[in-house]
């Protein structure tokens, strides 16, 4: 922590701006791990009371589609509410959707309502858009050398997250029986509602008349060929991440495995997701972004191989964490990549519309995945991961030698 906010930067401006960056950043790990551990008891959970609840087996993944959906059409306007009123509005907004996803959750599983249920898991996938901009916010607080530092460090309380979320559901789902999982969810809603006052303490500045000018048209920043290099290895990164993950549960489940099991399953997931982040904003600035993103998508290859090697409680468990890890590798530098992308002026703007296109690709996945897995089986949809790994591939290669497209403050 000390590294991230000893900061030297000249001129009269900076102790306002940098001076609260060590409470700043902490608030946003503890707030990180909080809002992660809602997604996980949702990740954990969600295919299995969409089975529970769907009218067709085909249907079983819908609530985690809606999900990814969720954070595909909030991500724009959280950037706009925090271009014009501050990254703080959007983080209570944030917070306010993580309560209603829990209360709309538990009535739906009491009532039997697979449709609320979807409704209750959208309003999840909106605050779990507005956590994962912790990351710029915590690279706002601090000067422009220590900023993959800072990014990497926030998305680190997601370990706890790993923790928090399936021993949540763990020790929740059966109080409420015959209604299981239903007590997970008001757990989940009072989890939200202390990352709320959690956030209320977050100190940033107010966005200036310049900022919320908005800076150059999206149009021009998004043809940079570093840009799209960005989005497109954060979107596969992302996509195939969340495309394994939501069939894992279900596909143990088909293979007679427990529901414990499952649950520590993605428990140890979330966790590979987030504890290479202790590490991961220092191989950034000594190897640079772009190779940190290649050992992120290799990564995620061998997870897709080990997997296609057997369907026992080990071959899931280590197909998981080794997708976590890969996950944490292409997404943490594929976010330092946008970082320079763009101006102060345009940061909000620019990196919500990364954020849509990630989102926005893993929409199309996760939607795919629960239909894939009932029809042809896990191993298909551990084949099928190959092809947008590829694609990332490529693109890295052929953009990972260009400039930076604008200069860093």
């Amino acid at each position: 922590m000390s590294e991230i906010t000893a900061n030297k930067v000249p001129g009269p401006g900076a102790p306002s701006r940098y001076g609260s960056a060590k409470a700043n950043v902490a608030r946003l790990t503890i707030a990180q791990a909080l809002g992660g551990a809602n997604s996980a008891v949702v990740y954990s959970t969600g295919a299995i009371v969409g089975n529970m609840l769907a009218p067709d087996p085909a249907l079983a993944t819908m609530p985690i589609s809606m999900f990814v959906a969720g954070m595909a059409a909030s991500t724009l306007p959280a950037g706009a509410i925090a271009q014009r009123y501050g990254r703080r509005a959007a983080f209570l907004v944030g917070t306010g959707c993580g309560v209603l996803v829990g209360l709309l959750a538990a009535v739906a599983v009491v009532i039997g309502s697979f449709w609320l249920y979807c409704a209750a898991t959208l309003f999840g996938g909106a605050y779990a858009a507005v956590v994962l901009s912790f990351r710029f916010a915590a690279a706002d607080c601090v000067p422009a050398e220590h900023r993959p530092r800072a990014l990497s460090f926030v998305l680190a309380g997601g370990v706890f997250a790993g923790v928090i979320g399936p021993q949540l559901v763990n020790h929740t789902m059966y109080l409420w029986m015959p209604y299981m999982f239903a007590a997970s969810y008001l757990a989940q809603a009072a989890v939200a509602a202390v990352s709320a006052l959690l956030l209320v303490g977050v100190r940033l500045a107010k966005p200036t008349a310049v900022e919320a000018a908005g800076g150059r048209p999206l149009s021009i920043i998004a043809r940079q060929p570093r840009f799209m290099t960005a989005v497109i290895c954060g979107a596969v990164s992302y996509l195939l991440m969340n495309f394994l993950m939501t069939a894992a549960p279900l596909a143990m489940r088909l293979c007679g495995l427990s529901q414990e099991s499952s649950n520590l399953a993605i428990q140890w997931h979330v966790i590979a997701m987030y504890a290479p982040s202790f590490f991961t904003g220092r191989l950034i600035t000594r190897f640079g972004a772009p190779r940190v993103v290649m050992a992120g998508l290799i990564m995620t290859g061998i997870s897709a191989a080990v997997g296609l090697t057997g369907v026992d409680v080990p071959h899931f468990w280590a197909t998981l964490i080794l997708l976590g890890i890969g996950w944490n590798f292409g997404f943490v530098g594929a976010s330092a990549l946008v970082l320079e992308c763009h101006r102060p002026e345009e940061k909000a703007s620019v990196q919500s519309l990364n954020d849509f296109a990630v989102f926005g690709t893993m929409t199309l996945g996760s939607f795919l995945s629960g239909g894939l897995l009932t029809a042809f089986g896990w191993n298909f949809v551990l084949g099928l991961s190959f092809i947008p790994l590829v694609v990332a591939v490529i693109a890295l290669a052929t953009t990972a030698h260009a400039g930076r497209a604008e200069p860093r403050p």
